[in-house]
C-alpha cells in the first residue's frame, strides 16, 4: 500500500474555497469525482501545482508532475465538496493514514462551521 502525506498546499487551498464559500454541501461524490478525462482536461490549461492543491495527499516516492504523487481528491477542480471531504477521511481511516484523515476531518469541521 501507498504511503501518504498532507499536502499543506492542498490543505491551505481547501481552506481558502471554504472561506470564500466556493463549496457544494449536497452532492453523489461518485458522479462528480473528477475522472481522468477530467485531470487530463484540468492539466491542460493548468500547472501541476495547481492540480496538486486539489489532493490532500502526496504519495511518498512518486514522481513529482506525476498523476500518481497525489491522492485524495477533494472536490471537481472548481469548488470544494462536503461529501469530496467525507470520502478523502473515511478513505485514509480506512487505510490508516491518520494525518490525511485528521486533515480532511479539520477541513470538514471548518465547512460544517461556515454554513451555519
Amino acid at each position: 500500500m501507498a504511503s501518504y502525506f498532507v499536502n499543506d498546499r492542498a490543505v491551505a487551498r481547501a481552506r481558502r474555497l471554504i472561506d470564500a464559500h466556493q463549496y457544494v454541501l449536497d452532492s453523489s461524490w461518485g458522479d462528480v469525482q473528477p475522472g481522468a478525462d477530467d485531470e487530463n482536461a484540468f492539466l491542460k490549461s493548468h500547472s501541476w501545482d495547481e492540480y496538486g492543491e486539489w489532493h490532500l495527499a502526496l504519495t511518498d516516492g512518486a514522481n513529482d508532475h506525476t498523476k500518481a504523487r497525489y491522492g485524495f481528491v477533494y472536490g471537481d477542480f472548481r469548488r470544494i465538496h462536503r461529501m469530496g471531504l467525507i470520502a478523502c477521511q473515511y478513505r485514509a481511516a480506512e487505510w490508516r493514514h491518520k494525518d490525511v484523515e485528521l486533515a480532511a476531518h479539520e477541513l470538514l469541521q471548518r465547512l460544517d462551521d461556515t454554513r451555519v
